[in-house]
């Protein structure tokens, strides 16, 4: 990871980067990259599907001088795996949560910054909602990433439908079986969906693609995308947390919400009114040109961002 990390930038954006590492959580070994002072504020750095924590290969040299950066592999991803194999393999959102809370508890953090993006940036907001005494400060793209579950039987618009094909195709048993036999055709092909002004080679790619080679990737994916929707059932040990994010609990820590200009899934426009999830101080930063992996496609934004708020 630390030597991937490091070949995905320029020389001279290359931290001293630590060998990976492994901290066991009551479900999980999650396997994850450390940089910076390890008495600094921390950060933890939260990926998202179908993405890696190679998207934060630029943001860390911006950070790592004065902050603790972590840079974890979620449950389904890389070298993370879970302990048992009687614990579903859930992607629910709920599950994303509770892992990185247990993360922080496993690496005897008490509060920390956290930053993230799609799935990561999920996972930040639930911790942010439920725990705020445990973040100093919130980045995530696109806003409030809490699912309205209760109401995703409400269609969207034609064009928003359209962009959530692969949703509705992963509800199928047809789109299970293409995401295991073909995840990285899959995935580049969300890549560029998703970021259409964003020109990644195949190194790129496959630095990030390679950590979909999990044996609980699919599983963890399927079910994801199908509990959203409520045509799977989630860990029974999890319903608190689904019913206290059933809620839609609002935010009360310093956030600041970066939203490319040009994503290709949740456009600009959707986060415009995100503000009413918000109790805290709260900063929506509209990044033109940008698509849905932002630190990745705007590593000085998304570094800026977190650099702006409060650390712990």
């Amino acid at each position: 990871m630390a030597a991937s990390l490091a070949s995905a930038r320029p020389a001279d954006h290359t931290p001293r980067m630590e060998a990976l590492r492994t901290i066991r959580t009551p479900k999980l070994e999650i396997a994850y990259a450390e940089a910076g002072p390890p008495d600094g504020p921390p950060v933890l750095l939260l990926h998202g599907f179908p993405y890696a924590p190679h998207a934060y290969a630029e943001v860390v040299p911006r950070l790592a001088a004065g902050r603790r950066c972590i840079i974890p592999y979620l449950r389904g991803y890389g070298p993370t795996r879970f302990l048992s194999p009687e614990t579903p393999r859930s992607g629910q959102q709920a599950a994303l949560g509770q892992d990185l809370l247990d993360l922080l508890d496993a690496l005897a953090i008490p509060c920390a910054t956290l930053a993230g993006y799609d799935w990561g940036g999920r996972a930040a907001c639930i911790v942010a909602a439920l725990w705020p005494e445990r973040v100093a400060g919130l980045v995530s793209c696109t806003g409030y990433n809490v699912q309205d579950i209760a109401g995703s039987a409400k269609p969207a618009s034609p064009e928003q439908e359209h962009r959530l094909w692969y949703q509705y195709y992963f509800h199928t048993e047809r789109g299970r079986a293409g995401l295991e036999v073909d995840r990285r055709g899959i995935a580049r092909l969300l890549w560029r969906l998703w970021s259409p002004e964003w020109h990644f080679d195949a190194t790129t790619f496959a630095a990030s693609a390679s950590t979909f080679d999990n044996p609980d990737f699919v599983p963890v994916v399927i079910q994801s995308y199908r509990h959203r929707f409520g045509y799977a059932g989630g860990d029974p040990a999890l319903e608190p947390i689904e019913a206290a994010l059933a809620r839609q609990p609002r935010i009360t820590v310093p956030t600041i919400a970066p939203h490319g200009g040009a994503d290709g899934v949740g456009p600009a426009a959707a986060s415009a009114d995100h503000h009413r999830h918000f109790t805290g101080p709260y900063e929506r930063r509209v990044l033109p040109g940008i698509g849905h992996n932002v630190p990745q496609e705007a590593p000085e934004a998304f570094a800026q961002a977190v650099l702006d708020l409060p650390s712990a």
